[in-house]
């Protein structure tokens, strides 16, 4: 199959894709695979399959198809493809939740010295890495990245790629119990989607919606959770969104458990386990288990509160992630602070602590912590996350941390 007729059956492979005709799509794609001789033609469809794949929640497929992407670059010696093969493979152990391997590639992709096309994949690469140090629960570090992928969609005036980067920092403000800030970010990123977004794909309304209702559950307006989640819901059913299927799931669990519905709660819990389980989604089972564990909390059954939170807990200690360690921590001490059982009380206090210590959750002016209540934060330049309420009162010429400028440049 020579360029012309490789280019064609990929053009119409997009179009059955589009058309929501996937099966159709991925066959016309590997036929394309099987026999096309060029190898750019076979590079672009390998973008296409690993594309198709991450939204299906194929992620081992994913990966596999990014790792076939990146020998063929190498045949091409072609820096550009190079830098969109590991760019690929980041985000495909980013979807695995091997965060350290995605943090490897994308500094990878950084250091490639490629032309125009590589710095255009800059912003992208940046908002993968952010999202793998929020994974790692690596807040400073995840800032930084966001804001350098807010950079680069400024000076590329990418949309796209600002609507998915306020998502992820309404994810991160979530993490950091600043629920203003949680709203304020995708609600940007939805504004984003209805003033520009007339010929995106309907993920984007459906992703900022979905975070627009964790903060909404997180504020206790549960009525706009429920409908923003439905609303995103009903989008990832219609486009096969499995990952975003599982993580209204779960949302739709939480908002039945604030409302102290245990009924309903548990088995939409075991219904986004189950996707979350098939596709490989690691950090959202430790969510689930935590919910579950919140659940028979409210039970008063605290074996089974104990069992899931153990779960809980091998699988964040597997991934890195020491916010979800901490919250184990936190809610296995209220067990045994209740049961009387001194000794394993004393165990999580200080287990607790460790990770507090860790995850260097204090504000750097007060000393006191950040991320165990609803309050307003500020970040300076340097990404240092502050009280706004303390740098409001004491004033700074610079961080009190690292004592750089504290000079605003307006993005997060």
């Amino acid at each position: 199959m020579g360029q012309d007729q490789t280019k064609q059956q990929i053009e119409k492979g997009l179009k059955l894709y589009q058309s929501n005709q996937t099966d159709k799509a991925l066959y016309v794609w590997i036929k394309v695979l099987e026999k096309t001789s060029d190898p750019g033609g076979k590079f672009r469809v390998l973008g296409c399959l690993i594309t198709a794949h991450s939204e299906m929640g194929k992620y081992k497929d994913m990966l596999k198809y990014a790792l076939d992407q990146i020998d063929t670059a190498r045949e091409m010696e072609d820096p550009d493809y190079l830098t969109e093969g590991y760019l690929n493979l980041a985000r495909s152990n980013e979807k695995l939740c091997d965060f350290q391997k995605t943090v490897s590639y994308c500094k990878t992709c950084l250091n490639m010295q490629g032309t125009t096309v590589s710095l255009q994949l800059n912003g992208q690469v940046c908002l993968s890495m952010g999202n793998a140090f929020l994974g790692l629960s690596v807040f400073q570090k995840a800032l930084e990245s966001y804001e350098k992928a807010l950079r680069y969609a400024h000076n590329n005036d990418d949309k796209m790629l600002e609507c998915r980067v306020c998502c992820s920092l309404g994810n991160l403000y979530v993490q950091l119990k600043d629920y203003e800030k949680a709203l304020f970010f995708p609600c940007k990123a939805a504004e984003l989607v209805n003033d520009y977004g007339k010929g995106w794909s309907l993920k984007y309304r459906a992703m900022s919606q979905y975070h627009m209702s964790v903060a909404y559950r997180k504020l206790e307006r549960l009525p706009d959770a429920m409908e923003c989640c439905e609303e995103s819901m009903k989008i990832a059913l219609q486009h096969g969104d499995r990952p975003l299927q599982a993580l209204c799931l779960l949302n739709f669990a939480d908002i039945h458990r604030c409302r102290k519905d245990t009924d309903k709660a548990f088995p939409r819990y075991e219904s986004a386990l189950g996707i979350m389980t098939e596709i490989g989604n690691r950090l959202g089972q430790v969510h689930v288990h935590l919910g579950v564990a919140k659940c028979w909390l409210l039970q008063k059954d605290f074996d089974k509160a104990l069992d899931s939170l153990q779960r809980s807990q091998e699988l964040a200690d597997g991934m890195g992630n020491k916010l979800c360690t901490l919250k184990v921590h936190c809610l296995s001490e209220g067990i045994y602070r209740s049961q009387g059982q001194e000794e394993k009380l004393r165990e999580q206090v200080v287990k607790f602590l460790q990770c507090v210590e860790e995850l260097e959750l204090y504000c750097g002016m007060c000393g006191e912590s950040i991320g165990d209540r609803d309050q307003k934060l500020q970040s300076l330049p340097c990404s240092h996350i502050f009280h706004l309420k303390c740098l409001q009162t004491n004033g700074t010429k610079g961080c009190p941390k690292c004592f750089k400028s504290s000079m605003k440049p307006g993005f997060v």
